[in-house]
């Protein structure tokens, strides 16, 4: 396709039927899809789904980033406060880091715009829109879909690093306001791929590591992080010889440190007097501090920090072996064996029972209406509609009857129910479908989920009987994501926990920071923080400078704990490297001079986790020229180029040294440069091409542009010359703008 003269790329030609509009501008757009460069900064926390911040404030969400179909997924992109003034594309490409090319991308030339491999946002009123793309909601909002797959059309994401990015259209192609992107990674991909090269373990790798250890709440059974008053609540039992006193009851502590704020050692027995009693499993958080429990055999009790005893009913029937928060305030459910009760808490009384054909533990799950009942016995799962109390349907447990025991808990954010059965974790949607069997080395004991970052926590336990080969005493926690199950953070060994002495159990804290793991056999809680090796999120570019100038190369990365930052050289391409003395800040700023030529230059970033270095980029000295004058600088030729389809060489820049910028985008004062091969902005002599094919930039600042072509329509609105599309889309993966700046200060030279 040739460009109408006088008419810029993307204009809407008048006259054309609207099927060849359709089809000339698909194909510009899917040409110059691959020649856009993206950048935005991304949360290392690669979970899913997940989203990032743009220059401008933008919110880009894809809703699925880690454990990807290779064969195909289809991903929700959402995005909200982009301009609307400029259309923008959302593609896969590969990541090729900040302010690099993100080429090539998956898609191909749309004839009929029913391509789903990327979509074509358009401010509303556009001459596009509702042929090839779809408009801007109030406030820059959309709400697209794509389907992606792990290779196609050039593009390999098990080789390279691909994200799913947002980028100004063709017709603003120089326009990096509208740069986000998201990384992605297929299943079998780690999922820090895409963040640099992890020296150590792979960039952007989420663990978890041992703070403390806390030793202060007897031989602890259950776990509640309250939600309001943000204290630790433990249900404990007496560990024998660990302290001259019986250490059962309800604790409190503080989370920070683990000390004790608060014992409420006695609750009321079958006669109602007070008695010392264990806290064996904690039902639910009562409104603003103090938790809903169960202590044995048969009691319900509530209690907060600062109580001497708890407040509680005994009740008539068999023991307790399941409670939870029932559905008003002012109830309870409890599980005593098959009986399924809910009662008052201030009475005793039962509202409602039902009797099942078998099974000792549930979860509930209010917000569905819903509690999931389970008999590992029979190896049945049955569904309980709370609405009716009645049995609303069952369901086989995969391995059949008689499996050990585990846990029963519902995420609240899906309604799925996760069940841990031997060494394993059976995960049903909320209508009952075994969705994901997550098989683990160790007893699947207890799960917690945390809603914020769409993650599940699960514990597992040794068996403790080191007559058995598979046993180590060693436990283990891992972390899944909640819609694809992909695993989000390395598995931790959690030594000493075994379920010779109790289940271990565990509470996260809201955004999965910090995880607490109890150890009954040990008589200790973990204290475990989040940790991410660093993750690349601004990566420095290739740059061209003159003798003298003073030149800037900037990265950055995040990771938890904060990294710190080492810039690294290379003078034999990249064979041996060594540091910068005294190079530690994020842009490594020096002048540069012509014996630098072809240095390489990178990177390194460090935590307690890792190190992860940028990729190498390669400084280009040139001799530095004269040149400096009033009411424009001087440049040197344009160039001259005689070769079919070559482009001719810089327009040259002139006066005052100034500097060059590498990584992220760059700000001129009064002086100007030259472009390779696209539009020339440096003050100096008429630019010009011979031969066919070839363009020039010409001048801007001081002096007239103009560019001879022998076979294509001039481009009036840059001054460029385009042959075609592809030449056009070659022209602007090609061209580097140099933006230069009178210089601040200058410092020696980085080796």
């Amino acid at each position: 396709m040739t460009s109408t003269p006088g008419t810029a790329p993307g204009t809407p030609p008048g006259g054309r039927s609207r099927l060849r509009r359709r089809a000339g501008t698909a194909a510009v757009a899917a040409l110059l899809l691959a020649g856009i460069p993206v950048g935005a900064a991304v949360s290392a926390d690669a979970g899913t789904p997940k989203t990032a911040t743009g220059p401008q404030g933008q919110k880009l969400t894809v809703s699925a980033t880690t454990g990807l179909d290779p064969a195909q997924q289809k991903v929700r992109v959402q995005g909200e406060g982009y301009g609307l003034t400029t259309g923008i594309y959302v593609a896969l490409c590969k990541d090729n880091g900040d302010n690099r090319v993100p080429s090539p991308c998956l898609g191909g030339a749309d004839m009929s715009g029913g391509s789903k491999t990327s979509q074509w946002i358009v401010p509303p009123g556009d001459p596009y829109e509702g042929d090839l793309a779809q408009a801007f909601g109030p406030g820059g909002t959309f709400d697209v879909e794509i389907e992606i797959a792990q290779k196609g059309d050039g593009l390999d994401c098990a080789e390279v690093a691909c994200s799913v990015v947002t980028r100004a259209d063709h017709r603003a192609a120089g326009d990096r306001t509208q740069d986000v992107r998201i990384p992605v990674a297929f299943a079998g991909q780690d999922p820090g791929d895409g963040g640099g090269e992890g020296v150590d373990v792979p960039a952007g790798t989420v663990s978890y590591r041992s703070a403390a250890e806390f030793t202060t709440a007897g031989k602890p059974l259950d776990l509640l992080l309250h939600p309001d008053s943000k204290k630790l609540y433990v249900g404990a039992d007496n560990l024998p010889d660990t302290a001259d006193v019986d250490e059962r009851g309800l604790h409190v502590l503080n989370p920070e440190n683990g000390t004790s704020e608060s014992w409420i050692s006695q609750a009321p027995g079958s006669t109602g007097a007070l008695r010392a009693s264990a806290a064996a499993r904690i039902a639910g958080p009562l409104p603003g501090d103090g938790v809903v429990y169960n202590y044995p055999l048969r009691g319900v009790g509530s209690a907060k920090s600062g109580d001497e005893a708890a407040t509680g009913v005994w009740l008539a029937g068999s023991t307790i072996t399941d409670i939870a928060p029932g559905t008003t305030p002012e109830t309870v459910l409890v599980a005593q064996g098959v009986v399924l009760s809910e009662i008052e808490r201030a009475t005793g009384t039962a509202t409602r029972t039902l009797t099942l054909p078998g099974g000792t533990q549930f979860a509930a799950d209010p917000a569905r209406g819903a509690l999931w009942y389970t008999d590992f016995a029979a190896g049945k799962l049955h569904r309980v509609d709370l609405a009716s109390f009645t049995v609303s349907g069952s369901f086989d447990l995969p391995g059949g009857p008689g499996g050990m025991a585990g846990f029963t808990e519902t995420d609240p954010a899906t309604g799925a129910v996760w069940v841990g059965a031997d060494r394993s974790v059976l995960v049903f949607d909320a209508a009952g479908t075994l969705v994901k069997t997550l098989v683990g080395k160790d007893l699947a004991r207890d799960a917690a989920f945390d809603t914020a970052s769409g993650r599940a926590y699960v514990v597992w336990q040794d068996g403790g009987d080191l007559s058995d080969p598979a046993n180590d005493n060693n436990g283990t926690l891992t972390v899944y994501g909640t819609e694809d199950f992909a695993v989000a953070a390395k598995d931790l060994s959690l030594p000493g926990n075994h379920s010779q002495a109790g289940a271990a159990s565990l509470a996260v804290e809201p955004g999965g920071a910090t995880v607490f793991v109890t150890s009954p056999a040990e008589g200790k809680i973990t204290k475990l923080v989040r940790q991410v090796s660093p993750l690349v999120t601004r990566a420095p570019a290739d740059l061209t400078a003159k003798e003298g100038e003073e030149v800037a190369i900037r990265a950055e990365a995040e990771g938890t704990p904060e990294p710190t930052v080492r810039w690294q050289v290379s003078t034999d391409g990249a064979q041996t490297w060594k540091d910068v003395e005294g190079a530690t800040e994020p842009a490594l700023t020096f002048t540069a001079r012509t014996a630098q030529d072809g240095y390489r230059y990178r990177a390194a970033f460090r935590n307690d986790v890792g190190t992860t270095r940028t990729g190498a980029v390669t400084l280009t000295v040139t001799a530095a020229t004269g040149g400096g004058g009033t009411g424009g600088d001087t440049g040197g030729n344009g160039g001259t180029s005689n070769g079919a389809d070559s482009t001719g060489g810089d327009g040259a820049t002139g006066g005052d040294g100034g500097t060059q910028s590498s990584g992220g985008s760059t700000t001129g004062d009064s002086d100007s440069t030259g472009g390779s091969g696209s539009t020339g902005t440096s003050g100096g002599p008429t630019g010009t091409a011979d031969g066919s094919g070839s363009t020039v930039g010409g001048g801007v600042a001081g002096g007239a542009g103009t560019a001879t072509t022998s076979g294509g329509g001039s481009l009036a609105a840059t001054g460029a010359t385009v042959m075609s599309v592809t030449l056009a889309a070659a022209g602007l993966v090609g061209a580097g703008v140099l933006v230069h700046r009178r210089a601040r200060r200058r410092t020696e030279g980085a080796l």
